[in-house]
């Protein structure tokens, strides 16, 4: 009867996931529900509402599980709620940016409510000895840091096709068979979730046809985070929570390493970029579908040794820890990411002057944001994205459109060998790129490379401002100003009495 169950669980997260995402794919070109392509790179509008097809799958096998587990409902249902409050939280992101600062306070407050409705961190064994903490009073703490970090672990990599969602499918596969042999509520919902990630990396696996989003990505990492917790209540505390942390090996040093430079450059930490591993592995001139298959592999690696420690009731833990830090230094070798993973050490170096060379650069993006709500034009909005230029030490701008280009000279003439340069695929109305130049002598080229993109997000960030506040596409003609003028007029109009 628990084969069938599961084998029915599986089956349902699998059929309702792939059979719902058609249908959310069809939404977001009616109803114009796009992704923020900046970061991802991809030409067309792709949905970001995949996560609203893997809940689905969640919620169809919640409503055959609870029914037989209705006598436990008071232990299972924070893992429930906390989950889809999560994804709730994730989702308005996807439909409308929060900032981080307020998702950072909701996952907060959403991991308390878990902690004081009973699922809980309150001891842990090592694994060395057999000696068990009783965390006390830092069992809150610990609880809401697990929890908020597995949240944003899975969202900080869901930066490539089929990579969260592969990394997740492969958590999924630890849980079950860490809860194997009680056959709690968790077997159940992570053999649905399997299936539901099965029929959700059938559409995302590269080139993918639709994001997981913000609310996919939390809610999967909520999810995993309280169902090891979940597991860790029945007995195998040390092997639950430290056997996700070696199967999460590569994301949690990824991540990591991206928080540090981020945050040594003065940059928000959850804001995204192109540093991490798989876009080196894409710059590196791995193809998209090269990139996932290798991270899956080396993920598979750390899967094993996250096994291991589960069969060994953590006793191998010494052993399989130096295993792993040998095959990530073997790895990052190999790649020739050393050098990069390690930058950190170097950017403290000069880090105090980027700092204050970021914050400039923010404010500035800042200034040209409200400018966007104040220009006539989108010519208006370039020539005071020139100024913008100038003011960091640009020298050359390139504006690609798809009837021509926007070209911006500074009165400075300079030698072309001695100029740094960079290209920025933007994508945004008629607008697909964007060159940017400076001369060596004004920014090193570690500094242009940081100066450069933040000039970039700046001026795609500012575009999108205009496109919404003057709901016109990106257009470079004198027509849309005279529609903008009639718009504005018709809108006085509205007040004027009768």
């Amino acid at each position: 009867m628990d084969k069938v169950f599961i084998l029915i669980c599986g089956t349902v997260g699998l059929v309702i996931t792939w059979a719902v995402i058609p249908y959310l794919r069809r939404l977001v070109l009616r109803e114009g529900v796009s992704a923020r392509q900046f970061h991802h790179g991809h030409k067309t509008v792709i949905s970001r509402l995949g996560g609203v097809a893997i809940v689905a799958g969640f919620v169809a096998v919640v409503c055959i599980v609870l029914p037989f587990y209705h006598n436990h409902l008071d232990h299972d249902l924070p893992l429930i709620l906390g989950a889809l409050a999560t994804f709730g939280l994730g989702f308005w992101d996807d439909l409308k940016p929060v900032g981080a600062k307020k998702k950072l306070f909701g996952q907060i407050l959403i991991a308390s409510a878990v902690y004081f409705m009973g699922l809980k961190i309150e001891t842990f064994k090592n694994p060395i000895n057999d000696y068990v903490w009783q965390l006390g009073s830092l069992s809150y703490f610990a609880t809401v840091i697990w929890l908020v970090t597995l949240t944003n672990l899975i969202n900080l990599i869901d930066g490539i096709d089929g990579l969260a969602g592969g990394i997740s499918l492969m958590m999924m596969a630890l849980l079950i068979y860490v809860s194997l042999q009680d056959h709690t509520i968790v077997l159940f919902l992570a053999v649905g979730m399997l299936g539901s990630l099965l029929g959700f990396l059938y559409y995302n696996f590269p080139p993918a046809k639709i994001y997981m989003g913000d609310g996919g990505a939390y809610f999967l990492g909520f999810l995993v985070g309280a169902m090891t917790i979940h597991t860790s209540q029945k007995g195998a505390v040390a092997a639950a929570l430290i056997a996700p942390i070696f199967a999460l090996a590569l994301p949690i040093i990824d991540v990591a390493i991206a928080i540090a430079r981020r945050g040594l450059k003065g940059l928000p930490i959850f804001r995204p970029d192109r540093k991490h591993i798989h876009h080196r592995l894409v710059d590196f001139g791995f193809s998209r579908v090269r990139t996932v298959l290798t991270l899956y592999a080396m993920s598979l690696i750390f899967l094993l040794l996250a096994f291991g420690i589960l069969w060994s009731h953590g006793k191998w833990l010494p052993i399989l820890f130096g295993g792993m830090c040998m095959i990530l230094l073997l790895a990052a070798g190999s790649m020739q990411f050393t050098r990069d993973w390690f930058a950190v050490g170097r950017v403290l170096g000069n880090s105090l002057d980027m700092r204050k060379e970021t914050r400039y650069v923010l404010v500035l993006a800042q200034w040209l944001q409200m400018e966007a709500e104040r220009c006539d034009s989108i010519e208006n909005l370039w020539a005071d994205y020139k100024f913008v230029l100038k003011k960091i030490g640009f020298c050359q701008a390139r504006l690609i459109l798809s009837t021509g280009e926007k070209n911006w000279q500074s009165s400075l003439r300079l030698q072309e060998e001695e100029m740094l340069h960079s290209h920025h695929a933007l994508h945004i109305g008629e607008i697909s790129g964007l060159d940017l130049k400076a001369h060596q002598s004004v920014m090193d080229p570690q500094l242009f490379e940081l100066m450069s993109e933040l000039a970039a997000e700046a001026f795609m960030k500012a575009a999108r401002k205009w496109e919404e506040i003057h709901e016109l596409p990106i257009h470079f003609d004198s027509k849309v100003s005279a529609e903008i003028l009639k718009s504005r007029l018709k809108r006085a109009r509205a007040y004027l009495p009768a």
